[in-house]
């Protein structure tokens, strides 16, 4: 066939290549319409990575097409033309055993007007697919801001930020690390299609080189995290190519978010790393204004159980005790006969009502969350409450081993008689001091809570002043 004959099939070719947005399609379509237009029997095209220069796709067409790959130049019956998109070259056309022959300059000619058409169609399918990439890092940003600003809790946002971004990046995992107390960095959440567990606690040591340079800000891109030996952590032999991305506020690094491939997997390139770092901001931005707007809700939350707690001591116990105190000259006059008796038991039953309401307003005023685990740090946390409302703070001892030697139920108990304790003495007006022990040294525990004010009648064991209370042994 002449060059002319061959002018028909040379356009068709270079429309074909032209017509597909999709870099994979359009690529296959390019080693397609070259062997086509030559007659070959065998093509290839392989495509190389500009930033590292070696080979990272192969396309192929007829049996055997990708093992043109490799051989040395001059082999006969071997035409090559390299691709270029923008001066750069993009990959490299091979084609081999033409079936009417050998290849010519003619055919040299229409592979390389082939090749330049298709340096244009790559370039507009990269571009098509960065946009379309682009979209997907913006839509999956935006999901994680709408999911963060909804009321998730803490592990749930973390765990939202390493799922979203494990999907865009095609990664095996995604993993949200935090800093340790002792300067570290631990995953606390973390997304993967196995089982993460593994994973959570996995800990960076403090002085680590990867750590160095997220500290300053830096994003860290690896290779292969199986051999680099910036990568310490025992997780590191299971992945290949890695990214980690420093999460910033206000030039404080907060967290880390990593997007580790598999083994032998796919580099990520300049689009992957640009894309990946503007989803890492926006994810620091998003986490920040959720721990806000947490803390704002929070606030609220404690302002109107303040507001509550006020309304309960200065309304309904002030009328409480007026009311008692009426009922308790009523009971004077009737003493001895059966008014007086039943007058005496509604008392003794207000006076529960009092000390019962009083011990609902010291538990509002708790914070509701981040209760302490330790019978230690409950103590302190009801007497803490008591001195709100008290206006002053009562002392607190503890003696012998108060949180390994009680017991979960008898701390329940003695934490409940803490409170209506606390509850009486702040009844009293003239109540400048409370003191409040926690004895753990004895086979029973005692608890006892002493007060400097003029208690209205006997109350607990002692001279009125002092409630103790002890465990059953």
């Amino acid at each position: 066939m002449t060059e002319n004959a061959r002018l028909p099939v040379l356009l068709e070719a270079v429309l074909s290549v032209g017509t597909d947005l999709e870099l994979h399609s359009t690529l296959q379509h390019i080693v397609d319409s070259a062997a086509g237009l030559t007659g070959a029997r065998q093509g290839a095209l392989g495509i190389i990575d500009p930033e590292r220069d070696r080979l990272t796709d192969l396309f192929a067409t007829g049996e055997d097409g990708d093992s043109l790959i490799g051989l040395p130049d001059g082999t006969s019956g071997l035409l090559r033309v390299p691709i270029r998109v923008h001066d750069a070259v993009f990959g490299t056309l091979h084609l081999a055993q033409k079936r009417d022959g050998a290849f010519d300059e003619d055919d040299r000619a229409l592979l390389r007007v082939l090749a330049s058409q298709a340096g244009i169609a790559i370039g507009n399918a990269r571009l098509y697919e960065t946009a379309r990439q682009r979209e997907r890092w913006i839509k999956g940003a935006a999901a994680v801001t709408n999911a963060l600003l909804t009321g998730e809790s803490a592990t749930d946002a973390l765990t939202t930020v390493a799922e979203q971004a494990r999907g865009l990046a095609d990664a095996v995992a995604g993993v949200v690390l935090l800093p340790t107390e002792s300067g570290g960095m631990e995953i606390v959440a973390a997304s993967t299609f196995e089982d993460p567990g593994d994973l959570i606690g996995t800990t960076i040591e403090p002085g680590s080189p990867v750590l160095i340079q997220l500290l300053g800000g830096d994003p860290v891109f690896i290779e292969d995290s199986s051999t680099d030996p910036r990568m310490t952590t025992h997780v590191r032999a299971r992945f290949g190519p890695s990214m980690m991305l420093p999460l910033q506020s206000g030039g404080k690094l907060i967290g880390t978010l990593a997007l580790p491939r598999r083994r032998s997997g796919r580099p990520y390139n300049a689009a992957d790393r640009t894309l990946a770092l503007q989803f890492a901001s926006q994810a620091a931005l998003a986490l920040v204004l959720a721990d806000a707007q947490h803390n704002r809700e929070q606030l609220a939350v404690y302002e109107d159980r303040d507001r509550i707690a006020r309304d309960l001591h200065d309304l309904v116990v002030q009328r409480l005790f007026a009311t008692e105190m009426m009922l308790e000259s009523t009971k004077r006059r009737a003493a001895g006969t059966e008014l007086g008796e039943l007058v005496g038991r509604a008392v003794d039953e207000l006076d529960s009502t009092i000390q019962d309401v009083r011990t609902a307003i010291f538990a509002l005023q708790q914070p509701p969350a981040d209760a302490p685990s330790t019978l230690r740090g409950k103590v302190l946390r009801e007497t803490e409450g008591a001195g709100a409302l008290l206006g002053f703070a009562p002392s607190v001892h503890f003696l012998g081993p108060v949180d390994t030697r009680i017991t979960e139920q008898v701390g329940e108990q003695l934490l409940a008689e803490l409170r209506q304790a606390l509850a009486r003495a702040h009844r009293l007006p003239d109540v400048t001091h409370i003191a409040v022990v926690v004895d753990a040294r004895e086979e029973r525990v005692r608890l006892s809570v002493t007060h400097d004010g003029t208690p209205d009648h006997e109350d607990g064991d002692g001279d009125g002043n002092t409630v103790v209370w002890e465990s059953r042994s």
